[in-house]
This record gives C-alpha cells, sequence and structure tokens, in this order.
C-alpha cells in the first residue's frame, strides 16, 4: 500500500486533490493540510504525474510541493509540462513555486535564502489571500528563488528581503508561492489553502477522517486475501493498536498480534499494554526478550548500529514465530509517516535517521510487508483510533520510538544509564499529569549521556550524571516547539530527579525546535 488511495467505486464521491511528491519533508503535510480542510489528497510521485493520470483519479486541483533539488540541476525532478497546459488549478510551493517559474519561461537563481519565520507584504489583492493582512508571517526554507515571473504571471507578494513570494497566471489558476503554508508556522497557511481549495477550485466538501476506517480494512483485506495469518508486532502506543484493531477487523481470527518486552519500555509499561490490548479483545502472544537485546547493545556507542541491532533482533523473534505457524505470511506495521521521511524512503529525500520498522528488516525474514497507516500523521491516526472505539488512554498516549529508550540513551549504551533514562522520564510523566499538562504537550522524557557534572549531597561532594528533559508541542512530527512549561513544573521535575536518582547530579531542559534538531536524540 504505497499510498491511501480509495477504490474506484468510493474515490467518484470524492473531489480529489492531487499533491505531487518531489522529495520534501513537507509533501504529505500538504495532503494532510488539504484533508483537513475536507478535500481528499491522494500523493504521486513526481514522475507518474501525468495528464493521463489526473484524468483517471478525476483531479480537481494540483499542488507541487516542495523538495531539496534544485531547478536548474542536471537531473532535478520535473513534470510533465503539458500539466500546465490543461484546465485543472495547479498550486506550486517552493520547489513547486520554482518550476512552474522554469516551465514557463521564467528565472530561477541561487540567493542568500530565507530560513524560518519571514515577513511578507501582498502587493496584490487575490482570492488566494482572502483574510489575510497586508503583511504577515510565514514559514520559509529555501536557497533558490524566483528572480524573474515567467511571462503572463503577475506578482502577488514579496518578501521582506525583495524575493517573490507568490505569484499568479493573469488569466489561468496557476499559482505560485515561494512559502510553506502547509506548516503550522505560517499562521494564516491553512486559510490560504482553503481559499486555493474552495474559491479558485470550486471543490466540495464532503472528506471526514470516520470514513478512513472502511477504507482501511477493505484495502487490507484485499491485500492479504483469503489466505493466511497476519503477524502484527503491537507496543501498546496508538500506531501498532490502530493497526492491530484493522487488521482484526479485516482477517478476524488471522490475526497473530505478538507483543515483545526488549527491556526497553517505560516504567510498568508491559503489564499497562497486556491489559489494554487484552481490553479490546486482542489476546497477544508474550515474548520476554529482554537479555536478549540488552546484552547486545551493551557497549554499543553508534545510535544507527542500536537502531539495526534491535531491528534485526525483532526480525529474528517474527521469524521463530513464523517457523512455529507457518501460515503467518504477513508482517503489519505500525509505520507513520515522519518515520518513512525521516529514514529516506521516499524519492529524492534525505535520511535523517533509520526506523527499524522502515530500515531495518532483513529480507530474510521472508513475510510481505503490510504499513496501513503510513502516509499517516499522528493526529491523523489518532482520529481513526477514536472512530475504532480504541480508549482514549491509548489514544493520547505520547509516541514512544521502536527502538524504545535505546534512543534516549547517548554515548556508550550501559545498564545504568538506561535505568536513569527509564525513572527520569517516568518523573517527567507523573509531574505533567499532576499540573493537568500530559494532553498539552506532543512527546516528554529524560536523555542521559556520558558528560558529569559536580553536586553536592548530604554536604559531600559527589559526581552524577547529567539528564536532560525533553518536551515539546507538535501536531505531526516533522516540526515541534520546545513546551513553555510553568517554573514551578520544571522546579518538581528538576528536584525529583535529583533527589530520587542518586546517581544524577543535574538536570538541564532542552529549549530546541525541530528543526534544527530532532525531537528524539538519536
Amino acid at each position: 500500500m504505497d499510498r491511501l488511495v480509495l477504490s474506484e467505486g468510493l474515490r467518484r464521491r470524492y473531489d480529489v486533490a492531487l499533491v505531487v511528491d518531489f522529495g520534501g519533508q513537507y509533501a504529505h503535510l500538504i495532503a494532510r493540510r488539504l484533508r483537513e480542510q475536507g478535500v481528499y489528497a491522494e500523493i504521486v510521485p513526481y514522475d507518474a504525474a501525468t495528464p493521463e493520470h489526473l484524468g483517471e483519479v478525476g483531479a480537481k486541483l494540483l499542488v507541487l510541493s516542495g523538495g531539496p533539488s534544485s531547478v536548474y540541476t542536471p537531473g532535478a525532478p520535473l513534470i510533465d509540462p503539458s500539466i500546465l497546459e490543461g484546465d485543472v488549478p495547479v498550486l506550486g510551493i517552493c520547489y513547486g513555486h520554482q518550476l512552474i517559474a522554469k516551465l514557463l519561461g521564467g528565472r530561477v537563481r541561487r540567493g542568500r535564502g530565507e530560513y524560518g519565520r519571514t515577513l511578507v507584504k501582498i502587493v496584490e489583492d487575490d482570492p488566494l489571500f482572502e483574510g489575510w493582512g497586508e503583511e504577515e508571517y510565514v514559514w520559509m526554507s529555501h536557497a533558490d528563488y524566483v528572480a524573474e515571473p515567467p511571462p503572463g504571471f503577475k506578482v502577488l507578494a514579496v518578501s521582506e528581503n525583495g524575493y517573490i513570494a507568490a505569484m499568479r497566471h493573469s488569466e489561468k489558476p496557476i499559482y505560485g508561492v515561494q512559502f510553506h503554508p502547509e506548516v503550522k508556522h505560517t499562521p494564516k497557511g491553512a486559510a490560504m489553502l482553503h481559499n486555493y481549495a474552495y474559491r479558485i477550485a470550486g471543490v466540495s466538501r464532503t472528506w471526514r477522517a470516520e470514513n478512513l476506517v472502511g477504507v482501511l480494512v477493505s484495502e487490507i483485506r484485499e491485500r492479504v486475501g483469503e489466505r493466511g495469518k497476519v503477524l502484527v508486532a503491537v507496543s501498546g502506543g496508538v500506531d501498532s493498536t490502530v493497526v492491530a484493531v484493522l487488521v482484526k477487523k479485516a482477517v478476524g481470527r488471522r490475526l497473530v498480534a505478538v507483543f515483545v518486552d526488549h527491556g526497553l519500555l517505560r516504567e510498568g509499561e508491559a503489564k499497562e499494554v497486556l491489559e489494554a490490548l487484552r481490553g479490546l479483545g486482542i489476546e497477544p502472544v508474550f515474548v520476554d526478550a529482554r537479555e536478549r537485546f540488552l546484552s547486545r547493545l551493551v557497549g554499543v556507542e553508534d545510535c544507527e548500529e542500536r537502531r539495526r541491532i534491535i531491528g534485526e533482533e525483532f526480525a529474528r523473534i517474527f521469524r521463530e514465530i513464523v517457523e512455529r505457524d507457518p501460515e503467518i505470511r504477513w508482517l503489519a506495521q505500525g509505520t507513520t509517516y515522519p518515520d518513512i521521511i525521516e529514514s529516506g524512503a521516499v524519492k529524492g529525500a534525505d535520511r535523517i535517521k533509520s526506523h527499524h520498522n522502515v530500515a531495518g528488516l532483513p529480507s530474510w525474514l521472508g513475510l510481505d510487508v503490510l504499513e496501513p497507516i503510513k502516509y499517516f500523521y499522528k493526529d491523523e491516526v489518532r482520529r481513526i483510533a477514536e472512530a475504532l472505539g480504541i480508549p482514549h488512554r491509548i489514544v493520547y498516549r505520547h509516541p514512544f520510538p521502536g527502538p524504545g529508550l535505546a534512543v534516549r540513551v547517548m554515548g556508550r549504551f550501559t545498564l545504568e544509564k538506561l535505568e536513569i533514562a527509564r525513572r527520569a522520564s517516568r518523573i517527567v510523566e507523573e509531574e505533567l499529569r499532576r499540573a493537568g499538562l500530559y494532553r498539552d504537550v506532543w512527546q516528554a522524557f529524560a536523555v542521559v549521556g556520558d558528560d558529569k557534572w559536580v553536586g553536592v549531597k548530604g554536604d559531600q561532594r559527589s559526581v552524577g550524571y547529567v539528564v536532560t528533559v525533553r518536551i515539546v508541542e507538535s501536531e505531526d512530527a516533522m516540526t515541534a516547539d520546545w513546551a513553555r512549561l510553568p517554573a514551578e513544573v520544571l522546579d518538581k521535575i528538576s528536584r525529583r530527579i535529583t533527589s530520587e536518582i542518586p546517581e544524577v547530579a543535574m538536570v538541564t531542559y532542552a529549549v530546541t525546535t525541530k528543526p534544527p534538531s530532532t525531537i528524539e536524540p538519536c
């Protein structure tokens, strides 16, 4: 299932938006924003975006995404120029904006770049900017710029640096914007996409998240067929739980749910997960694999190597289960889109870090892979979970990486640092719950490395570890900001960690956004 694609019968009930993916971080975020506007959006690779495909899916509007390439370099991704000659409205974003300029006779040059929060001035009224003020802040991330618009285009907005921030064809509904309206850091970006979809393209507002359940179940059932069991690795998080429930609905008793305790879970998590799954009518195969995982990880310093080891060990366990039950032919995983894009699995994208459920599964596993939610973001998965009747304590649990606490131990991996990260993270979550802030943040945890700090405990010199607390606000994990928590909450977290964990002498708080950092340390 390469992308969410409706069956022909269902698709005819919706107006379709196509998003052309050039390998940028935010391509699927564009589709998500359109879905939020009530528009069904599909992703199509740039080399598959043809007039024929637009006709096949009945596309009502087209969005050209951003991407890491430069339009003037050899081998840069392109689209069929004849697409721009048709009647389907087109909106180019960042790279897509520059590509429109190049294909239609404009000039694109390398500039000094604009990154982050940037002020733009609207210089010409247009339905695209209905509801915008004369000046607004947007989110930029580009080095190239449109130095000269194509013939027949007019400039709609310019940036504070004098670059063309938006343009449109004088007669046809072809637009280009240099900024990213799909990210929350462009405050009125959602309004702009709403204007594009409804005021310019004239689509109907018919798409609802609840509709996804039936589509996903049908697609799983169609792919698996009438024979063979499906192994689902469940962790107790919302992603894998949603997949397990979807597979159960699709194939019934042919679901084989497996819960592996790799020794890298949060405190008390194994018991909580088993109880939650049983409450959903899913009785998982429980594998206590703490010793086999931890024995391979101790002493390993490189995080990517840890991820590889964990992915391989999971695969070995699954293979052992399959050898005992040869009817298992499929492996279903709770892979989501941030996992895919950060692992560099999208054409043209750069690998930020590998994910064991994306990049770590060896070919010798011998199972076909199902990833029914691989192009959804966490908030979308949560809406699907609510439609499935999954309890809120699972739906709104903070995201937790597949490699678990292994990616929250920096430097050389030791069991001592693992336990420090586990105990400190529990304290962080407990204090957020007590303050009524747990649901207000995206993720909250503690990280420990090799650094140590001189402290004083009981009037004596004490040398202990430095623990970094990381608490962020986000909607989709593609971008994140550090949470501005009340000082008294941070104070309570710090005092509890240093008093309850003797090995810790200093607590710090991470105040870096994503980008430039990632949410998890490695």
